[in-house]
């Protein structure tokens, strides 16, 4: 497969998959916002450290206000992580790729894009009430990925679709873990029977996990809450489960059957996934949440950039 058709179908799916995320965070701390009791602008504020993107919005706006923060959020070009940016990325991913795609996928990604498009024209409404818009992304995101799974064999241009998706959802799972965790940490010191359930419940839902993790472990702790969003092998957005997807994905594209990686990328996701195997929650609050997120990040990062240098970098002739 050529580098650029590899490069596009990746990225595809992560603009994808940012947009969807985006949707659900803002929506989850719409609900949190109705009984928060800690400071709201610090509440929408971990929105953008959630992204990375609090430094650019303070360049761009006056204050960090709930309106203000979800249209960055939303609807702001100048931001590459906005919803409108990221539906706009994959689009033009999604063209440039057209004739690896099948029909009914490139008119679900294309219907996802008009459909924003067209609502965006409402921005002022939905800046009030943005319940329905983001419950519509979220599901033209999910008719994608139906469409994806149902319609298109799976061969080396689907692996490297699923490559994007595994990675991005690692990496939107553990910024927001990390970010929420701090506002909510006060509450653990404070007593269990003062421990906010509704706010921990919310964090859950930031990533689809409430109603699994319920089934799983039944009652909100803290130390469980973090267990099920890293450690969990069978979620579909934990660490650990995306880091295995992974793992297993860029073993699908190499044709790897052995049990030693092939190439650098195949070394870093390994080493990875049989770190996270061997760790336990307990391991983890007590070294610090934070600084494993960090080393977290760094990591991806790395796996991003081997994944890159082998298969999206266009050889230079010798």
């Amino acid at each position: 497969m050529l580098c650029r058709v590899a490069d596009s179908l990746f990225w595809m799916s992560r603009y994808l998959e940012r947009a969807e995320n985006q949707a659900r965070f803002i929506d989850v701390t719409s609900s949190i916002a109705l009984g928060y009791r800690g400071s709201e602008q610090a509440l929408w504020s971990s929105l953008l450290h959630a992204g990375g993107d609090a430094e650019a919005f303070l360049q761009r706006y006056a204050a960090p206000t709930r309106e203000n923060i979800i249209n960055y959020l939303l609807f702001d070009r100048r931001n590459l992580n906005s919803v409108v940016s990221c539906l706009t990325a994959a689009r033009e991913n999604a063209r440039s790729v057209r004739e690896t795609l099948t029909a009914p996928l490139w008119e679900a990604v294309n219907r996802f894009y008009l459909r924003v498009r067209t609502d965006a024209a409402q921005q002022p409404r939905i800046l009030k009430q943005p319940h329905q818009f983001l419950e519509r992304i979220k599901r033209s995101a999910h008719q994608v990925l139906g469409v994806r799974e149902a319609t298109w064999s799976h061969e080396d241009a689907w692996h490297f679709s699923s490559l994007g998706y595994q990675l991005e959802r690692a990496d939107k799972t553990s910024r927001i873990l990390d970010v929420r965790y701090f506002l909510l940490l006060p509450m653990i010191h404070t007593g269990s029977e003062q421990l906010d359930v509704v706010q921990w419940a919310a964090l859950l839902e930031s990533t689809g996990a409430l109603q699994m993790y319920r089934r799983t472990w039944g009652p909100i702790q803290p130390a469980r809450v973090v267990d099920f969003l890293v450690l969990s092998p069978t979620f579909p957005r934990s660490l650990r489960f995306c880091i295995n997807a992974a793992e297993a994905t860029l073993r699908a594209i190499s044709g790897n059957t052995t049990t030693e990686p092939q190439n650098e990328a195949e070394a870093l996701v390994s080493e990875t996934s049989q770190r996270l195997a061997s760790l336990k929650a307990e391991d983890i609050m007590t070294t610090g949440l934070h600084p494993f997120i960090d080393q977290f990040q760094t990591t991806l990062n790395g796996i991003g950039a081997a994944i890159s240098g082998t298969y999206f970098q266009i050889p230079t002739p010798a």
